[in-house]
């Protein structure tokens, strides 16, 4: 076990007074048979969290940890049963207990008790894809929750990893995740207006796939899809357009991102008010049944919309610009929205970093901890060099991370 003592501050009110009062933060952390920890507890303070240690060690594991306080599947996407602890050399999760991951929120409000694991299957055999439905548990101050959007009530987490380097490159899927997290810190809501129209637009492609099915449930399903598919757009063209100003206001290294969506159902929003959206949106699907039977899917939805952005000052779309620029770009927006979320909430977001400032020059590492810093946010950040962070030195928590155990680092010799 770890304490805030650990990093240099007896006092961990000495870093920032403001964070204790009005900030959010994790106070203690606590992970069980997760990914390659039996068990790992950390107590902290509300500054910088910065983990150290070789490649494998289980850094970003403690960070995808911290990312299922939060609605959706973490940070890597992965199966709940692939999460739970293996014995070198395995490739399947091992009976026992499943993974589970605790946390001491310090609110405005107080401490909050937040709580998210793999409930365990009725057979366990079922872990090893024999059968059985993978379900998450998540628990709000002792409280088995309805939902996951309980989280987002709480507390507001994103994330920059190394895996996310080709978002501009890749498929739109990912720019909608990005953005929808985004979303998740403004709106608890957003989340499960997601997934009940994620889960309709599923259960309309079954019945189509089935030659059509009861058409009265089907027009319950796109009733369903337009209602939601126009709320969900029109959360994501008010968050672009926040971020849109609150890039074009900021100052210092990083570049300033054009941002844009694009989508029928935005033009829709920008043509008339969501009433008429909904309505075409909802001809729209019941006109394309034929062509969507086809195809498997739905041609039309938010489910098809794309998150665009511009390197403003060089004019050139994201996907063009270097893998540096790219990066230097997702930080900006990360970094816009944080300042958002502080000025409309009171409290900064968890910022997950992994393995950021390795890749960054020194006048953009400096303003990264500044603006950190300047926000008063516990960033939890990774690298393998503690050399990378000394700028943090003296107002981070430092933490060496080796072969699945945690112990107190010194920060940069």
């Amino acid at each position: 076990m770890l304490s805030a003592a650990a990093w240099g501050d007896t006092e961990p009110g000495a870093v920032s007074q403001q964070r204790i009062e009005t900030g959010v933060w994790l106070r203690r952390l606590l992970v069980t048979q997760f990914r390659c920890y039996a068990q790992a507890e950390l107590r902290l303070a509300p500054a910088p969290v910065v983990l150290t240690g070789p490649n494998g060690a289980g850094k970003t594991n403690l960070l995808e940890a911290v990312s299922f306080l939060s609605p959706g599947r973490g940070l890597r996407r992965a199966r709940l049963s692939e999460i739970d602890r293996r014995r070198p050399g395995e490739t399947a999760a091992f009976g026992g207990q499943p993974w589970a991951v605790a946390a001491t929120v310090m609110t405005p409000d107080g401490l909050r008790e937040l709580g998210s694991g793999r409930e365990a299957a009725q057979n366990e055999g079922a872990q090893s894809g024999s059968s059985g439905r993978e379900r998450r548990l998540v628990k709000v101050d002792g409280a088995v929750a309805r939902g996951q959007q309980a989280l987002a009530e709480v507390l507001s987490v994103v994330w920059l990893t190394p895996q996310m380097d080709g978002l501009f490159r890749e498929g739109a899927g990912g720019r909608r995740r990005f953005l929808d997290r985004l979303v998740y810190g403004f709106d608890p809501e957003h989340p499960a207006r997601c997934n009940a129209y994620e889960h309709s637009l599923r259960e309309r492609a079954r019945l189509l796939k089935r030659g059509g099915g009861d058409v009265a449930w089907l027009a319950s399903l796109e009733d369903s899809m337009a209602t939601r598919g126009v709320a969900i757009a029109a959360a994501r063209l008010d968050m672009v357009e926040r971020l849109q100003h609150a890039c074009d206001s900021a100052e210092g290294p990083f570049p300033k991102a054009a941002l844009g969506l694009d989508g029928a159902v935005e033009v829709w929003l920008r043509q008339g008010p969501a009433l008429a959206a909904e309505d075409r949106l909802r001809d729209g699907l019941a006109e394309r049944r034929r062509a969507d039977a086809e195809s498997g899917g739905a041609g039309l939805g938010p489910h098809r919309s794309d998150l665009l952005a511009h390197h403003r000052a060089k004019g050139v779309a994201a996907e063009h610009c270097s893998t540096g620029e790219q990066k230097a770009l997702l930080i900006a927006i990360l970094l816009a929205h944080a300042r958002l979320l502080t000025l409309e909430r009171g409290t900064a977001p968890l910022l997950l970093l992994d393995e950021v400032a390795a890749h960054l020059d020194a006048a953009r590492r400096a303003a990264l901890y500044e603006e950190i810093l300047g926000l008063g946010a516990q960033a939890w950040l990774t690298g393998t060099d503690a050399a990378d962070f000394d700028g943090l030195q003296g107002q981070a928590q430092f933490f060496a991370v080796h072969d699945g155990t945690v112990h107190a680092g010194t920060g940069p010799a």
